[in-house]
């Protein structure tokens, strides 16, 4: 598949290409998801090891998934509904939700960054308050929150995928959004 074209297929044409034997268009709809959703799932696991394990279990899952996939729903709900019904799962398996890894702070400051240590350290502030802020909210906020705004998915999707109204999903986002510029206002 002609990367001019990829770029400028939606997601169910890529998938229904892919189905039929394309495998650019695989490889395209992968480049086009795959940092999102592993933040996705890095901002709800806190643990990055954790992270890149449920990013390649539901990878895997998609390309089981692919002879019966039909285009019922946007390419990029069913995307995240693999990968929270995944996240349910692990936490339904460990009786609770993970905690923030004890050496969490350590991982994060070894994150290369191309600019200056003082715009490093700045910004390692800024993250660990955010994180802090986002790991104080409800769940249901956190996940909404962490749906729309690095899942990119529409309020509609997000109800969809957490199987409440789109009014519930507006509703938490405020509340969240509320929460976090309270918290996070210097």
């Amino acid at each position: 598949m002609d990367q001019a074209v990829a770029a400028s297929d939606g997601d169910e044409a890529l998938m229904l290409a892919w189905v039929a034997g394309d495998t650019s268009a695989f490889e395209a709809l992968y480049a086009r998801h795959r940092d999102r959703l592993f933040r996705f799932l890095l901002g709800h696991l806190r643990d990055r090891a954790l992270a890149e394990e449920m990013f390649q279990d539901v990878w895997q899952r998609v390309i089981a998934a692919r002879a019966g996939w039909r285009p019922d729903a946007p390419f990029g709900t069913w995307l995240y509904r693999i990968a929270h019904n995944r996240m349910h799962d692990h936490w339904r398996a460990l009786k609770h939700r993970p905690p923030a890894p004890a050496d969490a702070d350590r991982r994060t400051a070894e994150v290369a960054d191309p600019d200056t240590p003082e715009r490093h350290a700045a910004a390692h502030e800024a993250s660990t308050r955010l994180h802090q802020a986002l790991a104080e909210l409800p769940p249901e906020q956190r996940e909404v929150v962490l749906l729309r705004l690095q899942g990119e998915l529409s309020m509609e999707e997000i109800g969809e995928l957490t199987g409440v109204s789109r009014e519930t999903v507006k509703s938490r986002l405020r509340y969240a959004l509320d929460k976090l510029r309270t918290r996070l206002s210097p």
